[in-house]
């Protein structure tokens, strides 16, 4: 009993790092005059391949703020990462008039990205990797569209079991080329 209460205080206790990727301030005009109003928007992840975002409206900038993050803790995704710093694949995300090229890179490269992208991946855990926004610069946008991108990523292991295949057979080391063929007749 005291061993399931201590794993879900560990559990509880996870680090999770918050980025505020945008305020803006919104003034309606009412009867009598304006009233200031403020809209956050947040991405939270714990850098091991989770993230979320959250976008939250308050009077204050506080409270938006913590509005986003309670949202974005709600609404995480966890996302493969080959080799814990990297992208498995090249993809291409669109949300409304943003998008966005997602691209592998190798080790060394580090985080080459804008804006609300660099906020993503720097709390995904991403350490390589190479992004290029296309269309809208929205903020809200711009981090649709890569959602959009990374939920749809496929690693090798979900993959093969797609079709039934050994994770090996997928990863294979271009056996199926036209050079591995050539190099084996040689041999």
């Amino acid at each position: 009993m005291t061993q399931a209460l201590d794993r879900r205080k560990t559990e509880k206790k996870e680090e999770l790092v918050e980025r505020l990727v945008h305020i803006n301030r919104v003034a309606k005009t009412v009867k009598g005059g304006r009233t200031m109003s403020f809209a956050a928007v947040v991405v939270v992840g714990d850098q091991k391949g989770r993230v979320g975002f959250g976008s939250g409206k308050a009077a204050e900038v506080p409270e938006a703020i913590t509005k986003a993050t309670n949202e974005a803790k709600k609404n995480m995704v966890r996302i493969p990462l080959r080799e814990g710093r990297t992208l498995h694949h090249d993809i291409h995300g669109r949300f409304g008039a943003g998008k966005v090229i997602l691209r592998t890179a190798p080790a060394g490269t580090g985080v080459i990205a804008g804006g609300p992208m660099r906020a993503i991946f720097e709390v995904l855990g991403v350490q390589d990797v190479v992004a290029k926004s296309l269309g809208s610069n929205n903020p809200y946008n711009m981090i649709k569209a890569t959602f959009d991108a990374l939920t749809s990523i496929n690693s090798p292991r979900m993959v093969a079991a797609k079709r039934g295949k050994k994770v090996g057979d997928i990863v294979s080391r271009r056996e199926g080329s036209v050079n591995a063929k050539v190099e084996k007749e040689e041999a």
